[in-house]
């Protein structure tokens, strides 16, 4: 899930520990193992969404499932009654980049870009994960913006390793959408995800001098989630609040995992081939 970045670190509804802790958390392998489970429960989620999904359902339907699923599975939806959010999912269609709020008007129709972004809430650690899913037979340009939206994600996270720096990904992220001749939403970024949500640091998904330069560390776990636009950067939000649309109505496809630091790579623990 993106966000604003002035809601980095501020604690979700879920059950907290009394204490908030600053700064970027270093993961035990104790807690790195809940967040395991917690990740597994995301990846089962959204990969029995990316089979079940038909033209004529709504997106309401996908979040009755998936609070459904999330909770059969021990966990509770981590975006259901954040900073007020209404849904388990956030379903996102089209030209709409990010919070898109589940909805029984929302239809599903053949050719639409779907993204379907959602969390779990597993012994005290949240999983956080989004997939873009093409409905039955998209356009060749929608088509090409999901496969580099992927692509970017991975290249991403094969610069991930101890002593790498989060301007390593984040170049590699850019340098492949804008070869490809997409462009980079820069008004939400991934970010660093365990006992809250959104914690720090910032995962940008493109080169920028205003904020540091983490160094990454073992026991980091990190969200990194590439959004794309085929036309304009820019988005507004509507009337709703929450909902993030391009300025042009140009198509945005998005894609994220959670993922582990380790000393020599990463781990996807959101990896929905493994599950």
């Amino acid at each position: 899930m993106n966000i604003f970045s002035g809601l980095l670190s501020s604690p979700t509804q879920q059950p907290q520990v009394k204490k908030q802790r600053r700064g970027i958390e270093i993961k035990s392998e104790r807690e790195i193992e809940i967040m395991r489970q917690a990740a597994k429960i995301v990846a089962t989620v959204l990969k029995e969404i990316s089979q079940m999904v038909q033209p004529g359902m709504t997106t309401a339907d996908l979040d009755a499932y998936a609070e459904k699923r999330i909770r059969s599975m021990g966990a509770t939806p981590s975006f259901k009654g954040y900073h007020g959010f209404t849904g388990s999912i956030c379903s996102s269609i089209n030209n709409e980049v990010v919070h898109g709020i589940p909805s029984k008007k929302k239809v599903i129709r053949a050719g639409d870009v779907l993204k379907v972004d959602t969390g779990a809430y597993y012994q005290g650690f949240h999983g956080d994960s989004c997939i873009t899913i093409p409905v039955v037979e998209v356009t060749p340009e929608s088509a090409k913006l999901i496969r580099v939206a992927e692509e970017a994600l991975y290249k991403g996270i094969e610069q991930v390793r101890a002593g790498a720096y989060l301007l390593d990904l984040a170049g590699a992220i850019e340098d492949h959408v804008k070869s490809n001749g997409f462009s980079i939403v820069e008004e939400f970024t991934g970010h660093g995800v365990g006992r809250n949500l959104h914690e720090e640091p910032s995962v940008f998904n493109f080169r920028t001098r205003e904020m540091p330069n983490v160094k990454l560390r073992s026991g980091m776990t990190l969200a990194i989630e590439p959004i794309l636009n085929a036309g304009s950067k820019y988005t507004r939000t509507l009337a709703d609040k929450w909902t993030a649309v391009t300025v042009d109505n140009a198509m945005s496809a998005q894609f994220e995992h959670t993922v582990l630091v380790t000393e020599t790579g990463y781990e996807i623990l959101t990896d929905r081939s493994k599950v």
